[in-house]
């Protein structure tokens, strides 16, 4: 570390999980294991998606989107999550925890935008039935997503520059895995609450700007679901987007209590386990959330399987 009035780290050390080797060993199979399925399961989607003709409407280029999204999430952060809990790797230049900082905020970004794309979609199909295909044609469905995208990495470029600006004359190490925003301000020596104040503007804009529009999206799919007479069509109209509520609530929750304030000194292990939950456990329970809850996906997947089960069985 450069000792100066404008003195910068030109590393960074991750602490990772303090521990002893066992648990380092343990951490390391959970982290690769999940990993794997992240990918494995998101890859999945993506590809029945794209094979599958029904599946080609909006509900579903969203949901492919947001599969290709949570790989990408991931994989900034988690195999250099398990370098550092291996011993392997345990540095990150400045210049590249700037970059992983700003690619996972930027997806983040993106998938909170993507989220409320989502509930906005389904609360055309069940509030709109008759126009559903006007208002939101394949073009419309494209648009919003490159919106989305667009948007999600556009948006961090400002509090990215702020943070890579900010002097780091003390210490070099980061009480976490990857890079984030509230281990940097920890560690920074120069005057942070600019940083902070557009931290959490963007905070207020992003996370709370489309939760709202989740929110006041599923207030309308509700009470347009309870006026449905017979039970069996409010079934059949709550099951297109009870996976999508799941997966809104579980990524909000862990969400909101990260980024709406940043931490102090002896908040940063629990922000640490949930930083575990949103990177990791919110990726992983996606797929199997909208597979196990989602009629068309199912049956899509059992098509899949049974004709994957008669192929083997025809060439043996």
């Amino acid at each position: 570390v450069q000792k100066g009035n404008q003195s910068s780290a030109q590393e960074f050390i991750f602490l990772g999980f303090p521990g002893n080797q066992n648990l380092q060993i343990s951490l390391t199979v959970v982290f690769t294991t999940t990993y794997i399925l992240i990918v494995t399961g998101n890859v999945a989607i993506i590809a029945l998606v794209m094979a599958r003709p029904h599946l080609q409407k909006p509900m579903y280029i969203f949901l492919s989107n947001l599969s290709f999204l949570e790989i990408w999430y991931t994989t900034a952060s988690v195999p250099k999550a398990i370098a550092v809990l291996l011993g392997k790797s345990k540095t990150i230049s400045f210049v590249g925890c700037i970059l992983q900082m700003y690619f996972i905020f930027s997806m983040g970004c993106t998938e909170f935008f993507l989220l409320s794309v989502m509930a906005y979609d389904r609360y055309l199909a069940i509030c709109y039935p008759l126009h559903y295909s006007t208002l939101m044609s394949s073009t419309k469905s494209a648009q919003l997503v490159f919106l989305c995208w667009v948007s999600g990495f556009l948006f961090m470029i400002i509090h990215n520059s702020l943070v890579a600006r900010l002097s780091f004359c003390g210490s070099n190490v980061i009480n976490n895995f990857f890079c984030s925003t509230d281990s940097l301000i920890f560690l920074a020596c120069s005057d942070t609450s600019v940083v902070k104040w557009v931290g959490f503007l963007m905070a207020i804009i992003v996370i709370l700007g489309s939760c709202l529009t989740t929110l006041v999206s599923y207030i309308f799919i509700i009470s347009t679901i309870l006026r449905i007479p017979s039970a069996q069509g409010r079934q059949k109209s709550f099951s297109t987007c009870s996976a999508h509520l799941v997966v809104v609530m579980m990524w909000y929750g862990s969400n909101i209590f990260l980024y709406v304030r940043y931490s102090k000194e002896n908040s940063l292990e629990i922000n640490k386990i949930i930083n575990t939950l949103s990177i990791i456990i919110t990726p992983l329970l996606n797929p199997f959330i909208y597979t196990l809850r989602n009629k068309e996906v199912k049956e899509a997947l059992g098509k899949v399987f049974r004709r994957t089960i008669h192929q083997v069985g025809t060439s043996s």
